[in-house]
């Protein structure tokens, strides 16, 4: 046995050098899972792009691109922040009903589509953003839209 006695670092690191004029400023987006969830699908179809050059970013800067990469990082937040504001602005009520589901079922989309279906119809209402699933078949109902969910523990038809 080792005579050594085991010591453990409790101190939180903070690294407080201000980050270059060169990168744009940006608030965060001061959102938990559940509403984050909620509104991916559509954060998606709004900043397909930013997200697309914040990747193609990434893959060509080679592991460095924690650095190289965040203009277009800030990009993405903004564009996910204003889709949530636009969320909250029009859809608040259906928005609210849906992530509070989720984070009631352990974050379980199935368990939630009884509040799914109003909330898209607000956001394609108002927004005109409308969910797709990537990859998902093209001949096939997408799994959002089939009147019934199988896993669900209460199964609903609308």
């Amino acid at each position: 046995m080792s005579a050594r006695q085991p010591r453990f670092n409790q101190q939180v690191l903070v690294d407080t050098t201000p980050l270059p004029d060169s990168i744009p400023k940006v608030q965060e987006v001061g959102a938990s899972s559940a509403p984050l969830l909620s509104a991916s699908f559509f954060i998606g179809a709004r900043c397909q792009a930013y997200n697309d050059d914040y990747m193609k970013c990434k893959t060509e800067a080679n592991g460095r691109g924690e650095l190289d990469c965040l203009r277009e990082g800030r990009k993405v937040t903004r564009c996910a922040t204003s889709v949530l504001e636009d969320m909250n602005k029009h859809c608040l009520t259906e928005f609210r009903k849906h992530w509070e589901c989720l984070d009631n079922n352990n974050q379980q989309l199935w368990q939630c589509r009884k509040f799914e279906r109003p909330l898209n119809k607000c956001v394609f209402d108002n927004l005109k953003l409308e969910k797709k699933i990537p990859g998902a078949p093209e001949n096939e109902v997408p799994v959002h839209e089939r009147k019934r969910q199988i896993f669900a523990q209460s199964i609903t038809t609308q």
